[in-house]
């Protein structure tokens, strides 16, 4: 089937968080050009003025989220929606309460899906 301008219904600029509709929750994206990193594992640049903890700023072209040096998202439940990842570009690294963890990189895409609405792994 080919992608016509009609199958566009909108477009919106990226944004934090993309405003969505029913039935998603939220929707957001993380694009950031990280720094090289130094021998600690963390960036090779200064953290001052980064709300360390809750790091959304893109300052320079990337953010910390809830790390205090390196950037993390804490433990958190993936019940009852689904969770897609696509990798452009780089590396991530997912683990979940129960073992499972995997690294994915450029061009790879993750999909996760609870066995039943109030399942999930966090």
């Amino acid at each position: 089937m080919a992608l016509t301008q009609s199958s566009i219904v909108q477009l919106q600029p990226l944004g934090f968080p993309w405003p969505t509709v029913d039935p998603f929750l939220f929707c957001v994206y993380h694009d950031d050009a990280y720094p090289p990193g130094n021998a600690d594992m963390g960036p090779g640049v200064p953290l001052t003025g980064r709300d360390m903890g809750q790091d959304f700023s893109r300052r320079d072209g990337w953010s910390t989220y809830h790390g205090d040096t390196v950037p993390v998202f804490p433990g958190h439940p993936h019940r009852g929606f689904e969770t897609v990842t696509v990798v452009r570009k780089g590396l991530i690294d997912h683990a979940d309460s129960l073992g499972a963890a995997a690294r994915f990189g450029g061009g790879d895409t993750e999909c996760l899906t609870p066995k039943t609405p109030t399942s999930g792994a966090w």
